[in-house]
């Protein structure tokens, strides 16, 4: 038994140690270049140094994984994190020889996937990411009102615009996506000032559309975002308070042991 809680206490200080962590995101860079560099025609030798070093990429990840798994002091917990299934899967599949096979299409991809190891291995991205998961329902709200917004207005835009230019304006889908080149400011004035030479008021109908969509549910989204991230915050900061209360109470019951201890000594 103490070989096995020293064996876990080294992996908990290999996982720990900022050095370690640094080396596994130094790794999952040098995976995504070498995912890049394979998109370019490169010489056969290259290609094979390529794919040994991929060889002992996979391995390394899997050497990182099995560090965090022994680290873990309750093994059946260690699979209720997402972020660890995901790894393991990815790993596994790596693992498996079948870029000669049908399925090294999905081979290559699940390589892709390998660069999304950078959120569960760096805390800051992985409440970046918690956090915007969390927002989706009270975002789902602001994207249901800017919708019903574009829909409002691509009826619009169809039904005055059409014979100016229907390559842009012709029915209400193709509406609804001019409306989104002018949201994102592609050359929305073109499209304004050839309307306006029909309309002269017609300006309004884009001003006021930026204004709701561009400006206002825009800064909505961020300020959900935003709020999300602060209560993310807020709560890794409580929990961090808790565990080093329980931190302290575990270090007064082991001094208090050792009292006892030395005045059942003396007593003796």
């Amino acid at each position: 038994m103490t070989s096995i809680h020293q064996i876990q206490a080294r992996a908990i200080a290999l996982r720990d140690n900022r050095i370690f962590e640094l080396f596994v995101v130094g790794i999952i860079i040098l995976s995504a270049l070498l995912i890049g560099a394979k998109t370019y025609p490169i010489p056969e030798i290259v290609s094979t140094g390529i794919q040994w070093l991929d060889i002992a990429i996979t391995f390394l990840f899997l050497f990182e994984i099995i560090v965090r798994f022994i680290a873990e002091p309750n093994k059946k917990r260690f699979f209720h994190n997402g972020w660890n299934i995901f790894d393991t899967l990815v790993v596994v599949v790596s693992l498996i020889p079948i870029d000669n096979s049908d399925m090294a299409l999905v081979g290559r991809l699940v390589r892709v996937f390998r660069v999304l190891r950078m959120v569960s291995i760096i805390p800051e991205l992985r409440m970046l990411l918690n956090s915007l998961v969390r927002a989706l329902p009270q975002l789902g709200y602001v994207v249901l009102l800017m919708f019903i917004i574009f829909y409002i207005y691509a009826a619009i835009g169809a039904t005055f615009f059409a014979n100016i230019n229907p390559v842009l304006w012709g029915d209400i889908s193709i509406s609804l996506l001019t409306l989104f080149r002018v949201m994102t400011f592609e050359d929305w004035t073109d499209v304004m000032y050839e309307t306006m030479a029909v309309y002269p008021l017609s300006w309004s109908y884009y001003l006021t559309f930026i204004f709701f969509t561009a400006f206002a549910f825009l800064n909505m989204v961020i300020g959900i975002v935003v709020n999300v991230l602060e209560d993310e915050h807020a709560k890794e900061r409580a929990e961090q308070d808790e565990e080093d209360g329980n931190a302290s109470l575990n270090e007064l019951r082991d001094e208090l042991q050792e009292l006892k201890a030395m005045v059942a000594a003396l007593r003796k």
